[in-house]
């Protein structure tokens, strides 16, 4: 009889739960049952770990009665990253490896027919887990490289079942310093973070002409962190615009970086290449609200999640549906979204920065200086009103982008570069985290009134305006949290009643866009 304790990972959102294998051999009647709240794909592993085990030149048990244990028994378990350390299990149960060795050491793998591992999922966030924890961890190539990335993580790659094996073979079987952490079986290496680094590159905003005041918007919502709608007809530029966005915003420090990683990882949809650059995501309209907010058993982030600390670019935005659109309010307000499942519940970052094109009625001319619109009034009324009055309450900057006359974009001299801009939102952002700690777009209650640094003028307007055009409290505190952005870019430390006035110019624009009559 043997029993082998081998250590691993489950993922419950971007919790990595530590998962303990235990593997017991008895005498009986062949079989291998594999117990502990195990999805299919897991209890499928019974059949690659057989295979793997017998094709890398080892001796699987197959007239013993195994038996596998996934503790804990009430924590979900899904994908192949339980192959490695079953497979390991076994073999240490039945004596081909030192079970004592594995001690202090995490494995995660799924394994081929043939023996060598393939990558597997959420390797940041298993990282996170064993760092803290003082483990190491074992991992495939790829899976390994983004594992490294976590600072003083201890991780190591092995590309066969073989490696592995020799790597904690018995010491009286072994070869020379196998046991040494300096010894490099044939596919046994340690990996090292790489440096995180900034890739400014990317479409430049200097491809822009014309469009000042979408551009000025475009550079407010960078310094501040705040969402941003662009309305105008079809070719007037909103597309690319908001393309640009992520290059005006600052680099990611290490922490934020590796939240983004993180979530991408965990998706299956991480990028070494990108490491460290702000993701930009443009999900098509036809995207459902599980596609946007996350979703799934288990549950997965959604595109919201994938563009934590970074842009999410719905362009058509009133033809996404209103199930989508209503589920990125609190998201928005909140910078993170709770999935409830009668199962489980996964809690996944959201601070993404929205940005969101649409034109101003359904044939797209309203307002056009030279093209007349089709449209009615109840149509123009009917395609705006797609989109709930709380939505747009969350959005900060609402601006126009008319059509652009010909000359100016055939002849006109080319837009401000990405790098200039860059540098004076990188300014104001450094001037409001001194101040508070945190970006404008995030200040609340108090610390809103503590910071904002606004003159009796100033507010005195503000409350006018409010009063006249009826807005809720929400829309006059994300007035002045654009106000104080307003107020950065220009170095001031109070806000003044011009800053407000910018402000409040930028939520306006679906009010002034509706038709006038029938000669519009």
């Amino acid at each position: 009889m043997g029993l082998s304790l081998v250590h691993s990972r489950a993922l419950l959102g971007l919790q990595a739960r530590q998962v303990c294998v235990e593997v017991h051999l008895a005498n009986g009647l062949p079989s291998f049952t594999l117990v502990g709240l195990a999805d299919t794909e897991v209890k499928e592993a019974r059949e690659r770990v057989r295979s793997a085990i017998a094709n890398a030149g080892l001796e699987f048990p197959s007239s013993r009665r195994i038996t596998v244990n996934l503790a804990p028994a009430d924590l979900p378990k899904d994908s192949g990253r339980f192959d490695l350390p079953i497979a390991l299990g076994i073999l240490a149960a039945s004596g081909q490896i030192d079970a004592a060795a594995l001690t202090g050491w995490e494995f995660a793998g799924e394994l081929s027919l043939g023996g060598e591992l393939r990558p597997v999922r959420g390797a940041l966030a298993m990282a996170l887990a064993a760092a803290g924890a003082g483990a190491r961890l074992v991992l495939p190539p790829g899976s390994a490289d983004e594992a490294a990335l976590v600072p003083h993580a201890q991780v190591w790659q092995a590309q066969h079942l073989r490696d592995v094996v020799q790597r904690f073979a018995p010491a009286d079987t072994a070869g020379p310093a196998t046991h040494e952490d300096g010894a490099t079986p044939a596919g046994w290496s340690r990996r090292v973070a790489q440096p995180l680094g900034h890739h400014p590159g990317g479409p430049d905003l200097s491809d822009v002409r014309g469009q000042i005041a979408a551009r000025r918007a475009l550079e407010v919502a960078a310094a501040g962190g705040h969402s941003l709608l662009m309305v105008g007809p079809p070719g007037s530029g909103k597309s690319m615009l908001a393309r640009r966005l992520a290059g005006l915003l600052p680099p990611l420090d290490t922490e934020a970086a590796l939240e983004t990683a993180a979530v991408a990882s965990l998706a299956g949809r991480f990028d070494p290449s990108r490491w460290g650059v702000r993701p930009t995501l443009a999900p098509h309209h036809s995207a459902s609200s599980v596609a946007l907010v996350g979703g799934g058993s288990p549950p997965r982030p959604g595109e919201i999640s994938l563009a934590h600390h970074g842009v999410l670019f719905l362009d058509e935005l009133p033809e996404f549906g209103r199930q989508a659109l209503e589920a990125l309010r609190e998201p928005l307000e909140t910078g993170q979204i709770r999935i409830v499942r009668a199962a489980q519940q996964c809690e996944f970052p959201a601070r993404f920065q929205l940005v969101a094109a649409m034109n101003p009625c359904p044939c797209g001319f309203l307002g056009h200086p030279s093209r007349p619109c089709r449209c009615t009034p109840e149509q123009v009324a009917r395609y705006q009103g797609r989109l709930s009055g709380p939505l747009l309450d969350r959005i900060d900057l609402q601006v126009e982008v008319p059509a652009l006359d010909g000359q100016e974009l055939l002849q006109g001299p080319p837009g401000e570069t990405s790098a200039a801009v860059r540098e004076r939102v990188r300014m104001a952002r450094d001037r409001a985290l001194a101040r508070q700690g945190l970006p404008n777009q995030q200040l609340e209650g108090q610390r809103l009134d503590e910071h904002l640094g606004a003159e009796p003028a100033a507010l005195t307007f503000l409350h006018g305006v409010a009063r006249r055009l009826g807005w809720s409290a929400r829309s006059m505190h994300r007035c002045l949290r654009v106000a104080r952005t307003v107020a950065d870019l220009r170095g001031a430390d109070g806000v003044a009643p011009a800053d407000v006035a910018e402000a409040v110019q930028y939520r306006r624009v679906l009010t002034s866009a509706a038709p006038a009559g029938p000669g519009r």
